[in-house]
């Protein structure tokens, strides 16, 4: 059963069981206060009766129950009596009594009184009552009685009443519990609904709140359930785009130390080198090859655990942008392109594999960018309060409206290219992120066949 049709039915239950009870109690108790009444009036007679009999005795000479008997007969009264002795014997009577019954004798001590309800032979509901006293030394019972059907018929009527006014209470009362009912259960089927769509996937979900009381306080639950809800599944999406992020950006960074380390390994193999020539080369490769191996890690926590504390030291940014720039030599070479590096000695707060990735990305996407015969250069400058990198191509520039996206994930301005040469889009987004790591910033200046500037400004460093 829904619980609509438990409300409804609890409610009107109640009702019923409850007016029911208390209408017959009402009932059952003004009754028997009327009884209580009618018994005491009972008794009132027969008090009234037994002075006048006692008060009439003392004015006779009783010798015999005949006196008696006849001392009885000769009262005259509008109430109605009996006298009987210890035996159930009538003594004497005024009217007829008005009930058929045995005398009350038995039950009775001297000096009490009782009372009975009897029905007459046409129907009707009168008390019977006797009092016990001594005459003539000997106990004898006065009878009276009271006709109470007026009593039973009021209270039939009061039932009657009662039970019309009772289904007109219950109608009204299923009508009252069907609107409240469908009050309680509105905000319940509307959370359910919003429930039923949250599983679909409609994570945007919210139920109005229109009430402080707990049905208002389970729509804010919910709210806030959905809120918290939606904010796990960006946090899932999110991590979920942060290890596509790693997966691609490890490809793009994977490729600038191989390509060096190829490079430098191919100029050892197409060559004859003396042997600081050998030294240099592998060295390079070792440089490389342990940059790559802790780049990898790096590159993890930076992107899929997205770590934002990472140490950073003073570098000597001379030696460090030498370094980056003659790593990237042979690619030139290759490319047929010159490499200049013009770099002021001064120091800076950084952390060198991550910033030495930033460079040889911009080298790198320089040299996608330059044809054959065009020159790359890479500058250092040191400045109050921080250090100046800038990377210039002769390529093929970038349109201005370009500009603003090309730092977006995945965003590359020739597609075509960039795919030919293995670009991912992932290299600028990365390197932006690297830079803000540093407390830096990163921008460009460029303009459709007149090559490309990138300019990266490290806070905590430069110098004279």
């Amino acid at each position: 059963m829904k619980l609509f049709w438990k409300l409804f039915c609890s409610m009107v239950s109640v009702t019923i069981l409850a007016c029911s009870t208390g209408g017959f109690v009402l009932i059952d108790s003004q009754f028997r206060a009327s009884l209580d009444q009618e018994v005491q009036s009972l008794y009132e007679e027969n008090d009234m009766l037994r002075y006048v009999l006692l008060q009439t005795a003392e004015g006779e000479v009783l010798t015999g129950r005949e006196e008696l008997s006849r001392l009885a007969d000769s009262i005259a009264l509008q109430v109605a009596f009996r006298l009987s002795d210890s035996g159930g014997r009538n003594l004497g009577s005024s009217d007829v009594l008005g009930v058929e019954a045995a005398p009350l004798t038995g039950p009775l001590a001297e000096n009490q009184r009782g009372w009975v309800l009897e029905r007459d032979t046409g129907g009707a509901a009168v008390l019977h009552g006797a009092s016990a006293f001594t005459l003539l030394d000997e106990t004898v019972y006065l009878e009276n009685c009271r006709d109470v059907t007026t009593l039973f018929i009021q209270r039939d009527v009061q039932y009657r009443s009662f039970f019309w006014v009772m289904l007109a209470l219950i109608a009204g009362v299923a009508v009252l519990s069907l609107a409240v009912s469908h009050l309680i259960c509105a905000p319940l089927t509307r959370v359910s609904a919003a429930a039923r769509r949250l599983a679909d996937g409609e994570l945007s979900q919210r139920v109005p709140v229109s009430s402080g009381d707990e049905l208002g306080q389970l729509s804010a639950d919910f709210n806030a359930m959905a809120v918290r809800l939606g904010e796990q599944m960006e946090e899932l999406t999110r991590a979920a785009q942060r290890q596509k992020d790693f997966t691609g950006s490890f490809a793009h960074e994977i490729k600038t130390p191989l390509t060096s380390i190829i490079g430098y390994a191919d100029l050892l193999l197409s060559r004859d080198s003396r042997p600081e020539q050998v030294r240099e080369c592998a060295g390079y490769i070792f440089r490389e090859g342990k940059r790559l191996e802790a780049l990898s890690g790096k590159l993890m926590e930076l992107i899929v655990l997205d770590r934002q504390d990472f140490p950073l030291r003073a570098a000597s940014m001379r030696l460090f942008l030498e370094q980056a720039g003659n790593a990237m030599r042979p690619a030139m070479e290759q490319a047929g392109l010159r490499l200049d590096i013009d770099a002021e000695e001064a120091p800076a707060i950084i952390e060198p594999d991550l910033m030495k990735s930033v460079c040889l990305n911009l080298l790198d996407n320089a040299r996608k960018a330059t044809p054959s015969g065009g020159s790359v250069t890479l500058t250092g400058r040191a400045g109050e309060g921080g250090y100046l990198i800038q990377v210039t191509d002769t390529g093929m520039g970038i349109p201005a409206e370009e500009l603003g996206r090309i730092t977006e994930p995945f965003y590359m301005v020739d597609k075509s290219r960039a795919r030919a040469q293995g670009g991912a889009g992932l290299g600028l987004a990365l390197c932006r992120r690297i830079v803000e790591l540093h407390g830096g910033t990163m921008e460009f200046d460029s303009a459709p066949g007149e090559g490309a500037t990138v300019r990266i400004c490290l806070k905590g460093g430069g110098g004279a």
